[in-house]
């Protein structure tokens, strides 16, 4: 599992930020700290009320944040538009991100059997991961005053 102070693992994907195009983690960092939010499932209840918290009750002026999931881009697009989200989202239907942070959640419905743990990470400019966060259960959401002090402290 990767914890704090561990080397944030790479991986590849689709990001969704307006466009749809190949990402790679580690192209994005060195400059400010990185958020990976990762979140079971576009259009679900409680992933969507996490993802408009990040809109809405977080400020992520200070880093890089991304919400990563194991949908298709174009859902995530979709998705994205729906509900306004100002933050890139990454696909990760592979399961290459959920592997590399251990954060797989066992799902059983609507022919899914895998899905995103919610989980976030915060990764410094060295690309060292500087805080971690996992859910105790499936409607539980981050501390986001916990995570802006994480942030401001991988910024320093």
């Amino acid at each position: 599992m990767t914890d704090v102070g561990d080397d944030a693992p790479d991986f590849t994907g689709s990001i969704v930020d307006g466009n749809i195009e190949p990402f790679g983690l580690a192209d994005r960092l060195g400059d400010e700290p990185v958020v990976l939010a990762f979140f079971p499932a576009a259009f679900s209840n409680t992933c969507t009320d996490e993802m408009e918290a990040f809109r809405d009750e977080f400020d992520h002026s200070d880093c890089t944040l991304l919400g990563v999931s194991t949908d298709l881009p174009h859902a995530l697009a979709a998705y994205r538009t729906q509900y306004e989200l100002p933050f890139a989202l990454v696909a990760d239907p592979g399961h290459r991100a959920i592997e590399a942070y251990d954060v797989i959640e066992s799902f059983d419905h609507y022919g899914v059997d895998t899905v995103a743990q919610r989980a976030v990470f915060v990764i410094d400019g060295d690309g060292v991961v500087t805080y971690r966060w996992l859910a105790e259960n499936a409607g539980q959401e981050p501390d986001y005053d916990a995570l802006a002090d994480a942030v401001a402290e991988a910024d320093s």
